[in-house]
């Protein structure tokens, strides 16, 4: 299987939203994933876009994802990535898509000068920590994700 990675164009909407539904049932959220080709349509290809996509291929056909956006850390002073998401087909993994994913956006982070890569994982994906940790990544343990969402983030919204 030979592994490719490009960005997204405006054609890969669909696809897109496709493979986040994917992503969400592997991650027993489908009740959660509300994105449809439309939403990914403005946050990817609006004028000043909020999040980026690359498309993993392999032999043509995709197979995998990776959404991100940049982030700033006031500590390092500097821009760095985020990953929201990573989701390779279960029928692709363990062939390279993941990794191939990931190295080129570790590429783009060497070569914008960004200084670091973050992402999420959830604590019973045992083969994603597995895969993440054999890549070097390390887990930041005192550190907890928080969030605010629907009536609690209007409440506050609100002073």
């Amino acid at each position: 299987m030979s592994v490719s990675v490009r960005a997204a164009q405006q054609a890969d909407c669909t696809l897109v939203a496709a493979l986040i539904r994917e992503l969400a049932a592997y991650e027993r959220l489908e009740h959660e994933a509300k994105a449809t080709p439309q939403d990914i349509q403005a946050a990817l290809f609006a004028p000043a876009p909020r999040a980026f996509c690359e498309i993993a291929e392999a032999d043509g056909e995709a197979v995998g994802f990776a959404l991100w956006f940049y982030n700033f850390s006031t500590f390092v002073g500097r821009s760095g990535l985020y990953l929201e998401d990573l989701f390779v087909r279960p029928s692709a993994r363990g062939r390279g898509a993941g990794k191939a994913l990931l190295s080129a956006l570790a590429r783009r982070c060497v070569d914008e000068g960004l200084g670091r890569m973050e992402w999420a994982v959830l604590d019973w994906n045992a083969p994603a920590l597995r895969f993440y940790d054999a890549l070097g990544s390390r887990s930041l343990e005192d550190w907890r994700i928080r969030r605010l969402t629907g009536e609690a983030l209007a409440t506050l919204a609100q002073g």
